[in-house]
C-alpha cells in the first residue's frame, strides 16, 4: 500500500508513542488505589461475621490509646537503636527495648528513600512512587486518605513540631504547629532544638490527642559528617534524653485516665555509609520502630527481638489504636503484637476489618483477584470467624472455643499477611511483560523508520505489508500464533499480575496483530533494501569492469594509428602533404609521418624509393 510521506510519519509517532506508554506503563506500575479513595466520608464498617445469626458488633472498636505521640528522627538507622551504637548511646531506649513495655521492629522503607514519600508511607500505609521524589522538594497537599484526615475528622487535636514537609502535606489539620526547614543542612543544633523546646509546655498540657515530632539534626549530620562522625553519638544521646522525657510524662499522666497512652519512636528513612540516602541499600531502607505503653506488658524473662515489617503497616497499627478506619489504599497489616493482650473476640474483630480493607483493595486493583491466596485464605478466615462467634454468643466458654479462636487468629494473620504482600508487590514490582512488549514495539517501529527513510524523505512513501505474499503471510500468522501462546502462558501463570493480562482477550489480539504486521514490515523493508544493494553492487562492478577495459586498451592503442575510414576530399586537400591521413584514439596523425619508411627517410637512410 502507498502512504504519503506525512501519514507515513504520522503513523510511526502514533504507534512509536503507543509503545513508550507501554513501556512506561510497566516500568512505573499503576498505584493500588480503592475507588473511593479520593472521598474522606467515613463508610459504615464492615460487621462482625455471623453464622445464621445477626450480628450484635456493627462499629468500629472504641480507642485503644488515650494519647499517641510520635517521634520521627529523619535519617535513624536500625542499627543506631538496636546495635552497639544505641547501647552507647542511648541506654534508656535500650532499656525499653530489652525490659521495657514496648514491641520493637525493624520497619523497612521502600525506595525512595527520602522524607516526602516516607512520611506519605506512614501515615497512608501505600507505597508511594518515584515521581514523589521530584515532589518531595515542593511537598503539595495531600488528598490521599490518611491517619492525619481520619483523626481530624474524628476530632482529634493534633500538634506537629519538626520538619515543615508536615505542614505542607496536612494543611489546617494541626491546632498548632511550628515548621523548621531541612535545607540548612549545616545546622544540626538549631534546627532541633526549636521542636525540643515546646516539650514542657505541651506534655504539660491536656488539650491534644496526637502529637508529632520530626527531628532532623542526625540526617544534617549524616548529610554533612556521615555516620561515623562522632556528632552522631551526641545527638543519639540527645534524641535518648528526649524520649525519656516524653515517656516519664505519658506514664505520670496515665494515672488520670483510664486508657493507656503510645509512644512511636520511628524513623522515615536510614543512612547510606557516605551519609546520604534516596536509594535502595540495606542502610537506607532499614528503619527501626518501636511501639512503648504501658499496656504491653512484659513478663521477666520475656525476651523480645526486633521483627521485620513493613514501614507501610504503621498506618493500620495506629489507625485501630485511635479507633479509626484503616485508610482506604493502606497495603499494610496490622502489627499484632499491639492487641496481643486484648480479649480474643477484639483480637478477632481487629484482623477482621483489617482483611476486609484489604480484600476490598484487591478486588479494585487485580482482575483475577478470586484466585490469589489471600483472597481463598480470607473467606476462610470469615467463615471460622463466624463459627467462632456463634459459639461465642452460646456462652460456651470451653477449649473448643479457645482452640477454634487461636485457629481462626492465625488463619486471619496467614491472609493478612498474603494480601498484603500481593498488594505490595503489584506497587513495587516491575511489569516485565508489558516492558517486553512495548520495547519490541519501538523497535520494531524505529528499524521501519531507519529502512524506509529514502522513501520516507520523497514526496511518497512507500510501506508495504506483506500479508498477501505467501511468505510472509506464512511468517505473519506463525509470528501471531506464537506471540498469542506466550499472552496465554503469561496471563495464565498464578503469579502473573499484569497490566496486558488485564485488558480484553479482543485488545491484546491487537497488540500481537500489530507486532506481527510490523515485524512483516520490517522483513519486508529489510529485503528491499539487501536486494537493492546487491544490484548497486552489480551495476557498479559492470561499470567499473567496462571502464578499466576501455581505459586498458586506450592505453594499448594509443601509440598506434588504427585504420579508418577515407577521409573526406576537403581535409584530404588540407594536409599540406596531401597525404591521407587517420584517427588514433589519442589524435589525428598523418599516415606519411607515421609509416616506417618515411621515418626511415627522414632519419638519412634509404628506402628504396625514387625521389
Amino acid at each position: 500500500m502507498r502512504l504519503g510521506s506525512g501519514t507515513f510519519a504520522a503513523c510511526c509517532v502514533v504507534v512509536e508513542v503507543l509503545g513508550v506508554v507501554l513501556f512506561l506503563r510497566g516500568f512505573f506500575p499503576a498505584p493500588v488505589r480503592s475507588s473511593s479513595s479520593s472521598k474522606h466520608q467515613a463508610e459504615p464498617p464492615a460487621p462482625e461475621p455471623s453464622a445464621g445469626a445477626s450480628s450484635n458488633w456493627t462499629k468500629l472498636p472504641p480507642p485503644l490509646f488515650s494519647k499517641v505521640v510520635i517521634v520521627l528522627i529523619d535519617a535513624l538507622r536500625d542499627d543506631f537503636v538496636f546495635g552497639s551504637k544505641g547501647v552507647k548511646f542511648m541506654p534508656y531506649t535500650t532499656y525499653l527495648v530489652e525490659k521495657g513495655a514496648s514491641h520493637s521492629f525493624v520497619a523497612e522503607a521502600k525506595p525512595p528513600t527520602v522524607t516526602m514519600p516516607r512520611i506519605k508511607a506512614l501515615m497512608t500505609g501505600s507505597v508511594p512512587g518515584f515521581i514523589d521524589v521530584v515532589m518531595n522538594l515542593n511537598s503539595p497537599a495531600l488528598l490521599e486518605d490518611n491517619v492525619i484526615t481520619q483523626a481530624k475528622a474524628a476530632g482529634k487535636r493534633i500538634i506537629s513540631y519538626g520538619d515543615e514537609t508536615w505542614v505542607k502535606l496536612f494543611p489546617k489539620h494541626f491546632v498548632e504547629y511550628d515548621g523548621t526547614t531541612s535545607f540548612f543542612v549545616s545546622d544540626y543544633t538549631e534546627v532541633d532544638e526549636n521542636v525540643t523546646r515546646h516539650l514542657d509546655k505541651v506534655l504539660k498540657r491536656g488539650d491534644w490527642d496526637v502529637l508529632i515530632l520530626h527531628y532532623l539534626g542526625l540526617d544534617h549530620i549524616g548529610h554533612v559528617s556521615g555516620p561515623s562522625s562522632p556528632l552522631i553519638g551526641r545527638k543519639l544521646s540527645e534524641m535518648d534524653g528526649v524520649l525519656m522525657k516524653i515517656h516519664t510524662a505519658l506514664l505520670s499522666e496515665e494515672r488520670e485516665t483510664l486508657l493507656p497512652s503510645l509512644l512511636v519512636l520511628c524513623g522515615d528513612h536510614g543512612m547510606s555509609e557516605t551519609g546520604g540516602h534516596g536509594a535502595s541499600s540495606t542502610e537506607e531502607v532499614s528503619t527501626p520502630l518501636l511501639l512503648v505503653s504501658s499496656a504491653f506488658e512484659r513478663k521477666p524473662g520475656d525476651i523480645r527481638y526486633p521483627k521485620h515489617v513493613q514501614q507501610t503497616d504503621l498506618a493500620a497499627t495506629l489507625a485501630i489504636g485511635l479507633g479509626l478506619p484503616i485508610p482506604k489504599n493502606s497495603v499494610g497489616h496490622l502489627l499484632f503484637p499491639a492487641i496481643e493482650g486484648k480479649p480474643m473476640r477484639e483480637q478477632l474483630r481487629f484482623l477482621h476489618l483489617n482483611t476486609v480493607q484489604l480484600t476490598k483493595l484487591l478486588q479494585e486493583n487485580v482482575p483475577s483477584f478470586e484466585k490469589e491466596p489471600g483472597f481463598e485464605q480470607f473467606k476462610i478466615s470469615e467463615r471460622l470467624h463466624g463459627n467462632w462467634i456463634r459459639l461465642y454468643l452460646e456462652e460456651n466458654n470451653s477449649e473448643v472455643l479457645f482452640n477454634l479462636g487461636t485457629k481462626v487468629r492465625r488463619q486471619y494473620l496467614d491472609a493478612l499477611k498474603t494480601l498484603s504482600l500481593s498488594l505490595s508487590r503489584q506497587v513495587a514490582q516491575y511489569d516485565v511483560y508489558s516492558m517486553v512488549v512495548g520495547t519490541v514495539v519501538v523497535l520494531e517501529v524505529l528499524t521501519l523508520l531507519l529502512l524506509s527513510i529514502p522513501q520516507a524523505l520523497s514526496s511518497k512513501a512507500e510501506l508495504e505489508v506483506p500479508l498477501l505474499s505467501p511468505v510472509f503471510s506464512l511468517l505473519f500468522y506463525l509470528t501471531f500464533l506464537v506471540l498469542s501462546a506466550v499472552h496465554v502462558i503469561v496471563c495464565t501463570s498464578t503469579e502473573s499480575s499484569c497490566y496486558l493480562c488485564s485488558l480484553s482477550w479482543l485488545t491484546a489480539g491487537g497488540v500481537m496483530v500489530l507486532v506481527s504486521a510490523l515485524l512483516c514490515a520490517v522483513v519486508s523493508a529489510l529485503t528491499k533494501v539487501l536486494v537493492r544493494g546487491k544490484l548497486l553492487s552489480k551495476v557498479s562492478w559492470a561499470i567499473f569492469v567496462i571502464s578499466a577495459s576501455l581505459s586498458f586498451i586506450r592505453h594499448w592503442l594509443n601509440p598506434w594509428c588504427v585504420p579508418g575510414t577515407a577521409l573526406a576530399g576537403a581535409e584530404r586537400r588540407s594536409h599540406p602533404s596531401g597525404s591521407p591521413t587517420r584517427k588514433c584514439l589519442g589524435q589525428p596523425v598523418s599516415w606519411a609521418s607515421e609509416h616506417p619508411d618515411f621515418r626511415h627517410r627522414s632519419s638519412g637512410q634509404s628506402t628504396g624509393f625514387p625521389s
